[in-house]
């Protein structure tokens, strides 16, 4: 580590929890983020903020004007650039030394197998779509990599881990049926708080930072629930489904059942 690098991430390296042996292990983190927006925009800045390496990230919209009371990567100047440029240069004038790998177009399949066999350390879902949700664990279930969810609408947020290296670690479509059918609730016409999707994204940088240098207890297995009009935190067991169709046999050496979203 240069000495640049010990002054910038000096306060991490402080910490007997990360010290210089985590905070190498941050410098040398490949992380994946779908969604340059509500979540994803913070998450990213705390992740580049903390030094890690490379952050690809995949979103196919642009900034809008409607964004900006609370996606807070993009300015007013980039209203109309592809969300994933708006979100590297909020990340390049923060910490150059980050290399990010911007992806503007809708995830699918092919995409997230071939950008999980580059060495991702771990997945951030900040996207707002059940459908992608739904294809993105199943990927990260197949490449046995962890994967960080969070969510937020009105007044309302959610966080979990799940983690396939884990035998006891719940999936996604353990929680939530990859078949079930509903309409879906998003932000532009139900509302939401700004600092929501910012206390949101934050913990999940936290959490990816925990998973990436190896300290204290991840949210795997957890569903930590918040409702901002109290402000109080409530904290749910989340179960693995053992007949689960996405990770039923990730562990037993038959390897994860194709997900019905693939087929």
């Amino acid at each position: 580590m240069q000495d640049e690098q010990l002054l910038r991430y000096s306060r991490h390296i402080l910490l007997d929890d990360i010290g210089i042996e985590g905070q190498e292990r941050i410098l040398a983190a490949h992380v994946l983020i779908l969604g340059a927006g509500g979540l994803g925009a913070p998450a990213a800045l705390y992740l580049a903020a903390s030094g890690v390496g490379r952050i690809t990230v995949i979103d196919h919209d642009a900034v809008d004007l409607t964004n900006l009371q609370r996606q807070i990567a993009h300015t007013t100047a980039r209203v109309g650039q592809p969300k994933v440029a708006s979100l590297a240069q909020a990340v390049a004038d923060l910490n150059p030394e980050v290399q990010v790998r911007t992806i503007a177009q809708r995830a699918d399949a092919a995409l997230l197998d071939g950008l999980l066999t580059e060495g991702v350390t771990v997945v951030l879902d900040c996207c707002d779509n059940y459908r992608t949700r739904q294809m993105v664990n199943a990927a990260c279930v197949r490449h046995r990599i962890p994967l960080v969810s969070g969510a937020a609408i009105r007044l309302d947020a959610q966080i979990t881990v799940f983690d396939p290296r884990d035998a006891e670690s719940p999936c996604y479509a353990c929680l939530f049926d990859p078949e079930a059918e509903f309409e879906e609730v998003q932000c532009s016409t139900m509302g939401v708080l700004a600092p929501l999707v910012g206390i949101v994204g934050s913990m999940q940088a936290a959490e990816a930072l925990k998973l990436i240098v190896g300290i204290g207890h991840s949210l795997a297995g957890k569903l930590l629930l918040l409702d901002a009009r109290t402000m109080e935190f409530s904290r749910m067991h989340a179960a693995r489904n053992p007949e689960c169709k996405v990770c039923a046999g990730a562990h037993d050496g038959s390897g994860p059942a194709p997900s019905v979203l693939h087929a």
